[in-house]
């Protein structure tokens, strides 16, 4: 039997169109496949209360940045408490599409909000669960755009390029505080060479032959 007695959690973060639900399906798949139990979850979603704001949000036009990070931190104070904290208490891996870093991203450095209120009202809403890994899948906003069908753009995708550069670069000093736990991975590379490196690292978690 694979050696899963320790709870891991997985985020995959990056800009709009890098990839990270493929990836967070493909490894869903892998770990599914090696008989280890998962479960793949999304920010905002994974809820009621998270695909509800999920589905608001992106069509909501009168928003601050203080009242999407307010919403965020709702929408992922029940997914902690309704899915990650139970999934933990059944020895499931926890694969997470977007986390806290998104909201520092976006709301921090392409909006302006102030670092530490982000931090806190972060700690709050997670009670300081932190992921064990975390996926950046860097690429350009030029670049990730043209895989993107223009007639299904939300409205942070209808963001000028200026704003997902911000996001971006944000990400990167992220990736840069904490190396241990942060993985780059160039998202222009094929599917299934940005899944192996990705499984390569888990492997290695996990303790797998």
């Amino acid at each position: 039997m694979p050696n899963n007695e320790k709870r891991l959690f997985i985020v995959f973060e990056g800009v709009e169109g890098s990839g990270k639900s493929t990836q967070s399906k493909l490894l869903s798949r892998r770990l599914s496949d090696k008989s280890i139990e998962n479960i793949g979850l999304r920010e905002p979603g994974g809820t009621p209360t998270g695909e509800s704001v999920r589905s608001w949000l992106a069509k909501a036009t009168d928003l601050d940045a203080y009242a999407e990070l307010f919403l965020f931190s709702a929408a992922r104070t029940m997914l902690i408490k309704q899915k990650i904290i139970p999934s933990f208490e059944e020895n499931k891996v926890v694969i997470l599409d977007r986390y806290i870093y998104s909201t520092i991203a976006y709301q921090g450095f392409a909006q302006g909000l102030d670092r530490d209120v982000i931090d806190h009202v972060n700690k709050i809403s997670t009670g300081g669960i932190v992921p064990d890994k975390v996926f950046l899948l860097d690429i350009s906003p030029e670049l990730s755009f043209e895989r993107k069908k223009r007639d299904t753009l939300d409205r942070w995708e209808s963001e000028k390029l200026d704003f997902h550069n911000k996001v971006r670069k944000g990400y990167l000093a992220l990736s840069k505080e904490n190396p241990g736990v942060w993985h780059v991975l160039d998202a222009t590379a094929s599917e299934e060479e940005v899944h192996n490196l990705v499984w390569e690292s888990i492997r290695k978690l996990l303790q797998l032959a």
